[in-house]
This record gives structure tokens, C-alpha cells and sequence, in this order.
């Protein structure tokens, strides 16, 4: 199978039932992980190159040996699946909890036994109302046949799934933020460590991972940490859902090798730019990553080209800028929205994205100057990694510093000419 991870999906997108699930091999990697041990399984996905589809692209297998195994760890564990999918431009695990909601929770299953687990999260972005009614009917289709709850498939094993619709925040994503979210708390980063997968949901031993990551693991039992690698033109295992949005002929999503070059994604999937318009500018991996410029293309897209290429995979749905677009005013946006996120919690952040915005809007309306360009500078500098408390605003001035470097003219232009170029 070379598209395990889209191979069900339905043509009208329904969500794929559990019977058409079971007949297409599902729960099948279920079945033969609890033939195996824990660690098994975890050598097995640390052998496959699986690396998280969330953005950072930690090693999963690495990831789950660092939890507390054996009789003397501390009860209950928790596998938390990361749901809240609001990077702007991403919408990936959307489609995989929408249309075929079972493989999410058959790959928390195998997980969950990997890690010795008693508890699981699915915690869900609140907007996403048709993947949490699917996600429900699924769950409770599952426990009727016995793949989740008491003693599953008789295996002695137990693992109980529940579905928090989260009450929303961007900074959920960072997986300690979510996690106090989940325990009622304000969503703010911790610190690090402890380490969740020590101390994380209620002070217990917990993973947070990524939906599509979690979708990997049963295929990776079933198939084989050989077979995992064979999907992939590059070192890092697997296929990966690649998205496109922005002025192309035919946004998208598509489940293709992982390393598949940028030009191939945008050309031959996306059908390339409309008529009439040029490609200036790409962020790679949705809205918190480095543009990279048209001599980029033919960079393949993993996590490791990408990042010697100047940016980072991240989620890995593409935001592409045409020459059209006001690349100040689309920096703007994307700043405006950080800002608006922000959970407060370190000054760097909540001080200094509203900061930027508002240089950003002055420049937009006509009234930048040339120490606005020197203080929008400084201020990739000032929250860069090292200066806040999470990861947050590092990521949220990655588009203005890569912007600033690749459409330094545009910038200068708007501050000349007190306007901008683009407003008729």
C-alpha cells in the first residue's frame, strides 16, 4: 500500500465505517501488536524513521522510551492525540479524523499498548464539529466491539478513550499548553523539565503526539519498519499528507512520498499557479515557518532538506505567495493573527508581536518610516529561540524574518512611497 494513510478515503468523503474498516485490513495492526510487547513495538517505530507530523519532528520511538515502563512506573499513563489543528494554512488532520476516523484511534490503541497507557485524549480544535461527531460515533463503535475498554480483545490489556473538544487557542498546540488545558487549567506553557513524558497529565507519564503520526503506527505493526522506509525518497520514514493553499490552480491535500520535492507538489498536484500570476514566495510548512524563495522548488520536502534550505517542514501544507499579493500585507496578517494567540504569558511575546503588528499596519496605511525596518529587525531578534518562554513566538516572526530578507524591496517601497504599492 503506498498511500496507507488516505488509501480508505471515501470519494463523496463520508467517513469510512467500521465495517468497510474492518474489511480493508483495520484493526488488523491491533490484533498482531498485542501479540507483541511493549518494547517491541517501540524498537519497531524507532526502526521505521517515524518522525512527528505536528511540526517539530522529534523521532516518535525516541520519543515513547523516555516514558517510565514496567511495574514500579507510576499509574495511570496517558497518551494524548493532538488535535488541535489551528497553524493557519493546515488542515491535514482534518481530513484524516473526518474520513476515516477509526484509523486515528486503532494507531492510539497500538500506541497506548506501546507505552503501557490507561487513559487517552483525543483533544480536538472546538470548530472541528463534523470530526468530533464522526470521532464519537467511532469511539463508541470501537468499545462495542471491544478495541477499546476493559480486557480488549481479551488480551488482558485496558485502555479507556475519551473526546475533549478543546475551548480553542492556538498556543494548545504546544503540547504542555494543551495539557493544562486539559486539566482545567489556563493554557500556558510549562517548564521544561519535567518533561511530560515524566510529569505531564496530572503529574503522570504522558504522551502528547500529532494525529497523523498516531495514524502511522498500526500500518508500521502491520507492515514492517522496512516497508515504513520504502515509502520515503529521502532518510525520513514514511509518506506524508501534503497540503497547498493560496493562489494555485487546485488547492489541496495529497498523501505522497515523504521527500517529495516542492516543485512536483506545486506543479503537479496543485496544477501550479493561476493565469497570469508568478510564485514569489512559499511557506512550507504552514504559517509559523521561513519563506523560501523560487530557487527553493527543488528542495525535497523532509524535515532535513527543508531546514538546510532555511525554513522548516512543519506541518508540511504549503501557503504560496504570488506576485500580486502584497507580501507586507500578508505578513501583517499572519502577525495579526500570532498577537491576537498569544497566551500572555512571557512579555517578549504578548509585547512584542502586538509591536509588530502595529509597525507592520502603520507601513500598510502609509506611515512607516526607515526605523520601523530597523525595529521589525530587531524584533526577529528579540523573539527569537532562547528569549520567551516557549516556542511560540519564535515561530510566530519566522514569515517576518525570512520576509524581510527575501522582499526587503517591497518593505523599502511601502516606507518610500508612504503606501502601499499594491492598493490600487
Amino acid at each position: 500500500m503506498e498511500t496507507p494513510l488516505t488509501g480508505n478515503f471515501r470519494a463523496d468523503k463520508q467517513a469510512v465505517s467500521l465495517a468497510e474498516y474492518e474489511s480493508r485490513g483495520g484493526y488488523q495492526g491491533l490484533r498482531k501488536a498485542l501479540l507483541m510487547s511493549p518494547p517491541e513495538i517501540t524498537e519497531l517505530i524507532k526502526k521505521s524513521n517515524l518522525r512527528g507530523r505536528g511540526g517539530a519532528g522529534f523521532p516518535t520511538g525516541m520519543k515513547w522510551s523516555f516514558v517510565p515502563m514496567g511495574k514500579e512506573a507510576p499509574h495511570p499513563k496517558y497518551l494524548v492525540a493532538n488535535a488541535d489543528e489551528m497553524e493557519p494554512g493546515t488542515f491535514k488532520d482534518r481530513a484524516l479524523m473526518e474520513r476515516d476516523p477509526h484509523q486515528l484511534i486503532e494507531g492510539m490503541i497500538v500506541a497506548a499498548y506501546a507505552i503501557e497507557a490507561d487513559v487517552g485524549y483525543i483533544f480536538l480544535r472546538g470548530e472541528y464539529e463534523c470530526s468530533n461527531q464522526r470521532l464519537a460515533r467511532a469511539i463508541a463503535e470501537a468499545q462495542q466491539r471491544n478495541y477499546l475498554g476493559h480486557n480488549i480483545l481479551g488480551s488482558g490489556y485496558s485502555f479507556h478513550l475519551h473526546l475533549h473538544a478543546s475551548a480553542g487557542r492556538y498556543i494548545c498546540g504546544e503540547e504542555t499548553a494543551l495539557l493544562n488545558a486539559l486539566e482545567g487549567k489556563r493554557a500556558h506553557p510549562r517548564t521544561k523539565p519535567p518533561f511530560p513524558q515524566v510529569s505531564g497529565l496530572f503529574g503522570k507519564p504522558t504522551i502528547v503526539q500529532n494525529v497523523e503520526t498516531l495514524c502511522n503506527v498500526h500500518h508500521i505493526v502491520l507492515h514492517g519498519a522496512d516497508w515504513f522506509r520504502s515509502l520515503s525518497r529521502t532518510e525520513n520514514g514514511g509518506t506524508k499528507l501534503y497540503g497547498v493553499s493560496g493562489k494555485v490552480k487546485r488547492p489541496g491535500l495529497w498523501e505522497l512520498p515523504m521527500g517529495t520535492p516542492m516543485r512536483e507538489i506545486i506543479e503537479d498536484h496543485a496544477g501550479g499557479m493561476r493565469d497570469g500570476l508568478r510564485l514569489r514566495g512559499v511557506l512550507p510548512g504552514g504559517a509559523s515557518t521561513d519563506f523560501l524563495v523560487e530557487e527553493h522548488l527543488d528542495t525535497p520536502m523532509d524535515f532535513d532538506n527543508v531546514q538546510k534550505a532555511g525554513s522548516r517542514l512543519g506541518t508540511g501544507t504549503m501557503v504560496v505567495l504570488d506576485d500580486q499579493t502584497c507580501p507586507v500585507g500578508m505578513v501583517l496578517n499572519l502577525e495579526h493573527f500570532f498577537a491576537q494567540e498569544s497566551c500572555g504569558w512571557c512579555t517578549p511575546c504578548w509585547s512584542g508581536l502586538a509591536w509588530t503588528e502595529k509597525i507592520l499596519a502603520a507601513m500598510e496605511q502609509g506611515n512607516g518610516s526607515k526605523r520601523d525596518l530597523d525595529t521589525l529587525a530587531f524584533q526577529t531578534k528579540f523573539l527569537a529561540p532562547g528569549n520567551t518562554f516557549c516556542a511560540f513566538a519564535p515561530g510566530a516572526v519566522e514569515p517576518l524574518q525570512s520576509a524581510l530578507k527575501y522582499f526587503a524591496e517591497d518593505f523599502q517601497r511601502h516606507v518610500d512611497e508612504h503606501r502601499c504599492p499594491w492598493r490600487r
